[in-house]
């Protein structure tokens, strides 16, 4: 069941600045090229489209600089009062580095972002021009497989999307086992953003190949670049769906490059003020995540481990799966690990200053960008909390602009109602880019 919020005026504000946008800089020397840190897949999605993964440079220079990773603390019994001082202790060492200036260090280390690609496998049939192409952006602690049930459904119901990539961020997944030397003990938003923009500009592919590519995909000439940002693709509509972190991530993109994009589904993008209670409840999270458990004997102990917990046990049973079989690897000792370390995880979430940046451009983001709010609904500490925060987010930017709200669903939409959102989602497509409803129906 689904409903939405009313217009809701902004009244929550904050002072922070908003940074300028740090420009690539191309890297110097060789580069070598990592191997995938698996072998490349073999299965599809519906037996209609292909899965492949590739790599890209990751931009350059970092916006952080290279600072050790710190020793995340060992007991998880503990209250919630130490918790939430666990939390502040990190969260407030990313505020002095951000006050610092970060001393003028760059941090120039070579990182490299996973991203997969799902495209039709018939190559008979003809793609159409500026055909949609759906960019799939993760929240913090997933991998870029995540989607995947989701994906399933929307599929099956909007049959005419051309091609998909599903984003994977420099510390999560498979981007994390390639970068696990050369991860800094700092992180800021920022640079996802960067990374996204990156890819979007001077690595996705012209035209939707329904042809192989290469693991490490070619960077397109500079005046095609230079095309895009001023211009947008020739032969692509692009859509995005960013969830939490993911979807601060693709809004700060879009700022800063709005031709890129056509309309944007966020789900529960964390865009805030960071007020008092906000900022209370993220060192709440910092804190939990720290000691988080993150090795098993096997996959099936890790599955039972997480039908355990009150978040995963409400998770759609296929979605966890695929957190199981893509979010953990086989380490040395035969055990299974998390892919995105819990010290990695809780440094993205310790730094917020670019969510509360986004908040105060998102009413500047270009209006024929069109927006659709997908907010949490299901009764929860988390949704009574920020109800106010979510109505404000909603309508920060009123122009062009929609939402809708999941009864059925947690912060974690995706995971939680996979087939509600793929509905929604289809809906959206149908209307706004008049596709034939004809296709199968969920």
């Amino acid at each position: 069941m689904t409903s939405s919020y009313p217009y809701t005026p902004t009244t929550l504000r904050t002072t922070v600045k908003p940074r300028p946008w740090v420009p690539f800089k191309p890297h110097e020397g060789h580069v070598k090229v990592p191997p995938l840190p698996f072998k490349p897949r073999s299965d599809d999605l519906l037996g209609t489209y292909n899965i492949s993964t590739h790599i890209i440079p990751a931009a350059n220079p970092r916006v952080t600089p290279n600072i050790p990773v710190p020793e995340p603390p060992r007991s998880s019994k503990r209250t919630e009062r130490d918790i939430k001082n666990v939390g502040l202790e990190l969260m407030e060492q990313q505020v002095r580095l951000g006050e610092d200036g970060y001393s003028g260090v760059t941090d120039e280390r070579l990182l490299w972002n996973c991203v997969n690609r799902y495209v039709k496998k018939d190559q008979e049939v003809k793609v159409r021009t500026k055909g949609i192409t759906l960019f799939l952006v993760h929240a913090t602690g997933f991998p870029k497989e995540i989607w995947e049930t989701h994906l399933c459904y929307l599929l099956a119901a909007c049959g005419v999307i051309d091609e998909i990539w599903s984003w994977e961020s420099v510390q999560h997944g498979d981007s994390a086992l390639l970068n696990r030397h050369n991860l800094s003990g700092s992180f800021d938003w920022t640079d996802n953003a960067r990374d996204i923009v990156n890819f979007l500009i001077n690595y996705m592919p012209e035209e939707v190949e329904t042809s192989s590519l290469p693991i490490q995909l070619h960077r397109v000439p500079a005046s095609v670049g230079e095309s895009r940002e001023k211009s947008g693709f020739s032969s692509r509509t692009l859509v995005v769906a960013g969830h939490s972190f993911g979807g601060c991530s693709v809004s700060l993109a879009a700022l800063h490059f709005p031709a890129l994009f056509s309309s944007m589904i966020l789900l529960d993008a964390m865009i805030d003020t960071y007020q008092e209670f906000t900022w209370e409840h993220t060192q709440y999270l910092v804190g939990a995540t720290l000691p988080r458990r993150d090795q098993w004997p096997s996959r099936e102990d890790a599955l039972r481990s997480f039908k355990s917990s009150p978040m995963f046990s409400a998770w759609h049973p296929d979605v966890l799966r695929l957190y199981v079989d893509f979010g953990l690897y086989e380490d040395e000792s035969g055990c299974v690990r998390l892919k995105t370390p819990p010290i990695h995880e809780a440094l993205v979430l310790a730094n917020p200053r670019a969510s509360r940046e986004t908040w105060e451009l998102m009413e500047k983001l270009d209006e024929n960008i069109e927006l659709l709010w997908v907010l949490p609904g299901k009764p929860s500490q988390d949704v009574t909390m920020l109800v106010e925060v979510r109505k404000q987010r909603a309508w920060r930017r009123p122009a062009n602009s929609s939402n809708v709200i999941f009864k059925s669903s947690s912060h974690f939409i995706p995971q939680e109602s996979p087939e509600e959102l793929a509905r929604v989602m289809a809906d959206f497509l149908n209307r706004k880019y008049d596709i034939s409803t004809e296709k199968s129906k969920l």
